[in-house]
Parts: C-alpha cells; sequence; structure tokens
C-alpha cells in the first residue's frame, strides 16, 4: 500500500483535506477513487486511509497503524560534498537505512564545492529524493537534509561522535564502532570525507569536538558507501539483536 506524508494534523476517524501533491500522485497517477485505501502519516503516526472523495482529495482516518520501524539510535550522517549525483544517492539510501538526518560539507580536499547561490535549490531537491524514499521504504519520519560546516559540529550530552578516517582503518583500528555502539546513545553524529578524504586538520578539529575517529573495516570505501555500511552495521547491532 501506498504511503504519503502529509503536514495536515491526523486523529483516528477524522476527516482530513490533503494536499495538492498527494492528490495527483493517489488520484491522477495511480488512477485511486472513493472507497480505495492508502497509508498516511504525520509526526511519526501512521494511519490507514479510506478516500471519501477525490476533489479535493478527503480521507477518512479508519485505524492506527503505526509500528517501531525507526533506529533505536537517531543517526546524523555528515557527509563531504561529493562529484556527480552522489549526495541524491546517499540520500535516498540512508534514507532506507534509517538515517535520522543527512547534512553536506565542503571540506579541504573535495573536488566539488557546493556555492550558497546554489544551495536552496540543491537541499529543495534532496528533500524531496528524502521524502520520496521515506514513502516507498514506510518510514515514520521523512530525514532533514541541509548543509553545515565541519568546525560548526558539536555534541550535546546525550550524543556520540565518530569521524569514518581512512588512516583509522588502514592503522588496523576495527573496534571503535561497536564500542560506541554499544553504549547505547541515543543520537550519533558521523562524519565521512569526499573522495579524496578529510584533511589531518579537519580530523583533528573534530576530535577537539568529542568526535573518535573509527575503521570501518580492513577495506577502503567509497564516500556513497561508507556511510551506508555505518547504518548496516547499526541496525545489525543493535536492531537484528533485539527480534
Amino acid at each position: 500500500m501506498n504511503r504519503y506524508f502529509t503536514e495536515q494534523s491526523l486523529t483516528l476517524n477524522a476527516s482530513v483535506q490533503l494536499e495538492a501533491a498527494i492528490q495527483k500522485h493517489a488520484i491522477k497517477v495511480l488512477r485511486q477513487g472513493v472507497g480505495d485505501h492508502f497509508e498516511l502519516v504525520h509526526d511519526g503516526h501512521a494511519y490507514d486511509a479510506e478516500i471519501t472523495d477525490v476533489s479535493p482529495l478527503t480521507v477518512k482516518l479508519i485505524n492506527d497503524i503505526t509500528r517501531s520501524v525507526e533506529l533505536p539510535i537517531a543517526v546524523h550522517l555528515v557527509c563531504g560534498v561529493g562529484k556527480g549525483d552522489k549526495a541524491e544517492w546517499i540520500v535516498q539510501k540512508a534514507t532506507e537505512l534509517g538515517a535520522s538526518t543527512i547534512s553536506f560539507a565542503n571540506t579541504q580536499w573535495g573536488t566539488a564545492k557546493w556555492s550558497p547561490e546554489k544551495l536552496p535549490k540543491k537541499l529543495t531537491r534532496l528533500q524531496a529524493v528524502a521524502l520520496g524514499a521515506a514513502e516507498q521504504s514506510h518510514r515514520n519520519v521523512v530525514p532533514t537534509v541541509g548543509f553545515t560546516k565541519l568546525n560548526d559540529l558539536t555534541l550535546a550530552t546525550d550524543q556520540v561522535g565518530v569521524v569514518a578516517y581512512e588512516e583509522a582503518a588502514k592503522a588496523g583500528e576495527a573496534a571503535q564502532l561497536v564500542q560506541t555502539i554499544q553504549t547505547h546513545p541515543q543520537s550519533l553524529i558521523a562524519v565521512f570525507g569526499p573522495e579524496g578524504g578529510l584533511s589531518p586538520q579537519e580530523v583533528d578539529g573534530l576530535q577537539q569536538n568529542g568526535f573518535v575517529p573509527a575503521g570501518l573495516g580492513p577495506r577502503i570505501m567509497r564516500t556513497e558507501t561508507a556511510p551506508l555500511y555505518l547504518l548496516s552495521a547499526i541496525s545489525a547491532l543493535v536492531e537484528l539483536q533485539e527480534i
């Protein structure tokens, strides 16, 4: 069953008139009609919605179908800006794997840079990618996509931070990620470099702000692969052991 996210407040048994974008997809694209159902989500709660009118699109919320699908750890990915469409790939797949926030940053050694004047359009596009991936993977929330600076990253009291560092992997560091996850933090910020990697100065700055270098296994991964590896590892270490 298709899932949509709405800005409308939802309560069981209520009738709700929905946004034009949802109407276009459900009625124009999927050709749904009165009596058909889809899933509707707002503020982390999902409902079985029955169409009662198609113009404007109006639904009645029949059942609360919310279930636990979010990672037990809120994961904020911070990725160095990469070349081409790597950002869209990261946002789509990281959303499917459970990231709660995805940020991008210009880095010293990155060959690609995002200019301030192009940021609004890029972030709007990436947020739309996150929305589509959240609907497809039946998430309860849509990750927030943003832009940051590495030296602006700080850790709150309930957060831990790791930086995926190629030199740590080369040196054989293999325990830090598991140790960090086993502390059961409420929130984790994980930083990844672009194709050229992070500079020693950037890593030093992150360490001064409480981030710890962590290897991601013995192989060197592409910039778009490493964040997905981390999310998969967290799911295996935390979610799958609870099933």
